[in-house]
């Protein structure tokens, strides 16, 4: 395993840490309208840079719902897109896409911020996978436009799926839920190929547990490639594009194998010559992708034809003889047509054929998979008892892997209201917190006390020192917060150098008075990082207080962060209350 297993585990716990953090979830902006296309590729100014980015007016734009395949495309390969950037308040923000078909570039502000693929002299590109995009923004895009230059000589053209406009460290918590299933099923898939291969092995009927093996491992493989965490995991589009495709064109195979064992009576042949075409397109089609004859991308949709060809077949061969199968084998139908419909559903999406949604393959590749797996055992009854105990470790080893995680959520849910760097409450605790105070303020009539601090000149310690010095100050600032406020204040970090003190039941002569005292023990305070002494450092402070200066408690912050402005604009190192 080595660096490999290390690797893994490390990305997943901090997908797991960035899924329990995260809180921008609900504030993330879908970018579903607004949008606008053109066809063609834009010329180039004499300094390089596209014509069609420019500001102004152009009459060649049009209104699209959304930036994928627009009409009247007349085998054209070439098209533009562009949209206004929403309003909103981000720290750093980035655009979340789940696909592009096929390479792209994106422009804001006259520059190029974000390339996927390689674009030659002729403005076209070969395929460089289908994974999900982070385009990193500035905090202050609002009311730019963001221009997306698409190419593509497959059956779909520009941004597929969905785009958000979101916070960089709330994606890896988006892109983990999402994948959750699939990390379950997915190594459970390769678990039951495993053991299958096993007894494939050591049973001397090796030929039905050989196929559940390959079922698995191309299901397992299908999953694990398709998941959006894999590429956490290994940032290598079009290597797990090619692990998809060669899990996803296997599964014929496997099931083909499989039939033929069960309906050996009735139609062999046709079920034979139906996997032996899916064996003969797989090697051919990633062959000729592989040494860069073809596109990977253009041998998915014949795939796709032929699956529903073969899918049609094999129900048209087996439907007749339905009423002399055993109980057993109906099941196996049955499974199977629940993950045939998940996948020609998937398959659809794909096309535009459905609208766009999450398909739960996985959740059909597992019950198929386990239905086999069972059938299969209860066939060989006389290692029932072998095969009984192989069950029960699959059970153990599943219950063990749930208790895991959940005892990592029960940890994790103090982390994710924890700053890691102070130990101080974050702002997600903030903001909860404020919110209950400020109910209990208004229902008891009680005085509510807010006020923001910021260390003042903290740039010139990370410019002069390093960010590991201004760490090593931000903690100490902390540690002396925490220890000078009582029990019912508290004190969380917003971000930055910024923090915020929720002083209940405390007036403004009150707050003033403690955030005083806070500021002679720091004037009196060094810190050192190695050999070198830091500080002391100041703070400016700025008070808001209910119901003195707002019948709203939940407008303090503002109010706070006003008066933090004043005391800033009156020198620093003083604290301000809100006039």
């Amino acid at each position: 395993m080595g660096q490999a297993g290390n690797r893994w585990a490390v990305v997943m716990l901090l997908c797991v840490l960035s899924l329990l953090a995260t809180t921008a979830l609900a504030s993330s902006r879908d970018l579903e309208s607004g949008w606008e296309y053109r066809w063609g590729d834009s010329p180039r100014l004499a300094d390089g840079t596209p014509a069609w980015i420019q500001p102004g007016k152009d009459e060649a734009w049009h209104a699209i719902g959304f930036p994928s395949n627009p009409p009247h495309r007349e085998g054209r390969h070439h098209a533009w897109f562009r949209v206004t950037l929403p309003e909103g308040d981000w720290r750093d923000p980035v655009l979340y896409v789940y696909s592009i078909d096929l390479i792209a570039e994106a422009y804001l502000d006259g520059k190029r911020i974000y390339r996927h693929g390689a674009f030659d002299t002729a403005g076209e590109g070969r395929f460089a996978g289908w994974p999900w995009h982070m385009i990193p923004l500035p905090t202050d895009a609002a009311g730019h436009q963001l221009y997306f230059r698409v190419y593509s000589n497959y059956t779909d053209i520009g941004l597929w799926g969905e785009i958000k406009l979101m916070e960089r460290a709330d994606l890896l918590g988006y892109i983990l839920k999402h994948s959750a299933s699939a990390m379950v099923v997915s190594p459970l898939c390769l678990l039951l190929a495993l053991l299958a291969g096993i007894f494939a092995v050591i049973q001397a009927n090796r030929r039905s547990f050989a196929a559940i093996a390959l079922f698995g491992l191309a299901a397992g493989t299908m999953i694990l490639a398709e998941s959006q965490a894999s590429q956490l995991l290994l940032d290598a589009p079009l290597l797990w594009d090619f692990l998809a495709a060669g899990g996803y064109y296997t599964l014929p195979i496997a099931l083909g194998l499989l039939l033929e064992h069960w309906f050996a009576k009735t139609r062999p042949r046709l079920i034979r010559r139906i996997w032996q075409a899916h064996l003969a397109y797989l090697v051919a089609a990633l062959g000729a992708a592989g040494l860069g004859w073809i596109d990977l991308a253009i041998t998915f949709p014949v795939f796709d034809a032929l699956l529903v060809a073969s899918l049609a077949l094999l129900m048209a061969a087996i439907a007749p003889r339905l009423h002399r199968l055993e109980g057993r084998q109906r099941a196996i139908l049955a499974t199977f047509a629940l993950f045939g419909a998940l996948l020609l559903a998937d398959m659809a999406v794909a096309h535009g054929l459905l609208p766009w949604t999450r398909i739960p393959v996985s959740v059909g590749a597992l019950v198929f998979a386990l239905a086999i797996v069972v059938i299969s055992l209860l066939d060989y009854a006389h290692t029932q008892r072998d095969l009984k105990r192989l069950n029960q470790r699959l059970e153990a080893e599943v219950s063990a892997r749930t208790q895991q995680l959940q005892t990592l959520v029960e940890r994790l849910e103090t982390y994710s209201y924890t700053d890691p760097l102070t130990g101080l409450h974050n702002r997600r605790y903030f903001d909860e917190l404020l919110q209950h105070e400020a109910r209990q303020a208004q229902r008891e009539f009680t005085p509510l006390a807010l006020a923001m601090i910021d260390i003042d000149h903290f740039k010139r310690v990370n410019d002069r020192h390093g960010h590991e010095a201004g760490d090593r100050v931000l903690a100490g600032v902390a540690t002396i917060l925490n220890d000078h406020f009582r029990d019912a204040d508290v004190v969380c970090r917003l971000g930055g150098e910024e923090f915020v003190v929720l002083l209940p039941g405390a007036d403004a002569d009150t707050a003033r008075n403690r955030l005083e005292t806070l500021m002679t023990q720091l004037a009196g305070r060094v810190y050192w990082h190695g050999e070198r002494m830091l500080g002391p450092v100041t703070i400016s402070c700025g008070i808001a207080v209910y119901p003195t200066h707002s019948t709203s408690p939940m407008a303090l912050a503002g109010l706070a962060d006003r008066a933090l402005y004043a005391a800033k604009q009156g020198g620093r190192a003083r604290v301000a209350v809100y006039a």
